[in-house]
């Protein structure tokens, strides 16, 4: 039995440990997930994200290896909160497992009710694609990093970062796949994060270029760069609430900044100022309420220095991790001065239906994400987004557990794309099945007001039957599994989202739940902006064929 001492890394090769290939693709990302190379602590089950899990406790997740190894092909395993809780009786179609994370009624969904759960031992924060098994590392969030920056070079500095500093906080996680986007826009980025074990992580995988810990070697390095106009990423060990304050004192010259810490949550995410790692762990173990009021002093101090670099003319967005609100809340009366980045760079994607799409070699096998790389430039050669992404992105960073790759497709699009792959499987083309899913950062299921559902057009931004009928839909049309989630990305009481996998297996039960799927889970994104008054997500439905009945009847 693998304990918590021991490495857990995911099966490779063709040979099933599980009756089908549906539960073998869930038992290899589950696993996949707390795989050293993925994790953040898997020691702890935490996969990214400050306590974001893949299992509830060590008990919980030999029982949910377990059962997905007895699991039969016409039955459902239901996670609660990272603990298996029953199975039972469904048909060949249905999802071979539904997951549900951190979901609490509403006037208890907070931080605090829910640490009086998790030391109980009742609850388990599953993050996004943490607790829904299918996190790939930093690569997941990638291209969509790498789009926002691309977005915003667009629309301010004329198509690229050449010449440009960026400033940020957070290589954990999420937050590593920054400096890498940055320079795949042909950007400098200052990185800054307290952790030095988290960059020396980014430079080993090749998503960062250089480490250190002197801000004057930084910058000249930083400076440098953007006078000879060469794309370079340096990684800076300091505190954000230190070091931005600092370069508003200097008059340093930012062109944009953002921030990616955890600072969703205050407790476990955010180290405050003038602390070392360990001192904020002996202060988060002794105190929580005062570690805490510490913390969300800190980001106080931290926005008002991004504040400050904004009225010096940099760019400002709010990278969706909440930083503002607890900033708010701690007296930075002006922090929802700096707007949020779906609202300003990534909303007319969702409504065009177009969002992540990710799929991961059950192989293990490099050589099965070489072929699908063909498979997606073949199938799409129009759409410039992806083909410029596979030019830079293909060789410029190493695999992270099992291989897998990530685009941004639109809809239609990934049905084909997905459709083709399971072809490939049934073709012995692949030498293994493929699992495909996506991040929860999607077009139709999150609500999230401070990130994914910021200022809608229709003001229903806290609206959170979408997601439901997300998770729903989902299921009924047959995703291998099912994941519904509270608290994501920007923490408790903020947040609810669906996730879905699908495994292409190349079997004609796998092509048509893919169908269904892969067509179903964005058509409903493009129904939640259609439904709040964007006009281009109307025009998708109708090109589409989506059926809206307050928008059209039948004929």
């Amino acid at each position: 039995m693998i304990t918590a001492t021991e490495t857990i890394r995911a099966p490779r090769g063709s040979k099933l440990n599980c009756k089908g290939w549906q539960q073998e693709g869930a038992l290899r990302c589950l696993m996949n997930n707390l795989d050293p190379e993925v994790a953040e602590r898997p020691e702890d089950l935490v996969v990214y994200g400050g306590i974001g899990k893949a299992a509830r406790n060590w008990e919980s997740y030999h029982a949910i290896v377990r059962e997905l190894k007895a699991l039969g092909n016409e039955e459902t395993l239901l996670i609660q909160s990272g603990k298996p809780v029953a199975v039972f009786p469904t048909h060949d179609l249905a999802p071979r497992v539904i997951l549900a994370n951190s979901n609490l009624v509403g006037q208890w969904a907070n931080w605090d009710h829910f640490h009086e759960l998790d030391r109980k031992g009742l609850m388990m924060y599953g993050q996004m694609t943490a607790g829904s098994w299918i996190y790939i590392g930093t690569q997941g969030i990638l291209q969509g990093t790498f789009q926002t920056f691309a977005s915003l070079a667009d629309i301010h500095f004329g198509g690229s970062l050449k010449g440009r500093l960026v400033v940020t906080g957070g290589v954990g996680g999420m937050g590593g796949a920054q400096p890498l986007a940055v320079t795949l826009n042909e950007g400098v980025v200052l990185a800054i994060d307290v952790d030095r074990s988290r960059i020396e992580r980014r430079v080993e995988t090749r998503y960062c270029d250089t480490i250190t810990e002197n801000l004057d070697e930084a910058l000249a390095l930083c400076e440098a760069a953007r006078r000879d106009g060469r794309a370079l990423s340096i990684g800076l060990v300091g505190n954000c609430a230190e070091v931005l304050p600092e370069l508003v004192r200097r008059g340093v010259v930012v062109d944009v900044v953002t921030d990616q810490t955890s600072a969703h949550d205050p407790l476990n995410g955010y180290v405050p100022a003038g602390f070392t790692l360990a001192q904020a762990a002996e202060l988060r173990q002794r105190d929580p309420g005062a570690y805490t009021k510490l913390s969300t002093e800190s980001m106080a101090v931290h926005v008002n220095a991004m504040l400050d670099l904004q009225k010096a003319g940099a760019i400002a967005f709010d990278y969706g991790n909440n930083i503002r609100r607890f900033a708010a809340d701690a007296g930075c009366a002006d922090a929802f001065n700096i707007p949020g980045f779906v609202p300003e760079y990534i909303r007319p994607l969702f409504c065009e239906g177009a969002g992540p799409f990710r799929w991961v070699a059950l192989s293990g096998d490099p050589a099965d994400i070489a072929r699908t790389d063909e498979l997606a430039l073949e199938l799409f050669p129009q759409n410039e987004i992806l083909t410029r992404w596979m030019r830079l992105a293909r060789g410029r960073f190493a695999f992270q557990g099992l291989p897998a790759r990530i685009c941004w497709l639109g809809y239609g699009e990934r049905a084909q794309m997905g459709e083709a792959i399971n072809e490939l499987v049934r073709k012995g083309e692949l030498s293994a099945p493929i699992a495909i899913g996506r991040d929860h950062l999607d077009t139709g299921s999150v609500a999230s007001p401070y990130r994914e559902t910021e200022r809608m057009l229709d003001g229903s931004d806290a609206v959170a039957d979408w997601p439901i009928l997300n998770a729903l839909l989902n299921t009924a049309s047959g995703a291998s599994w099912v994941s519904f989630h509270h608290g994501g990305g920007v923490g408790m009481g903020y947040s609810l989202h669906a996730g879905q996998v699908t495994v292409a297996d190349g079997s004609e039960n796998a092509q048509k739940r893919i169908r269904r799927v892969l067509n179903n889970d964005p058509g409903l994104g493009v129904v939640r902006h259609a439904d709040a008054g964007y006009a281009m997500a109307q025009k998708t439905a109708r090109e589409q064929g989506i059926h809206m009945p307050m928008l059209e009847s039948r004929e």
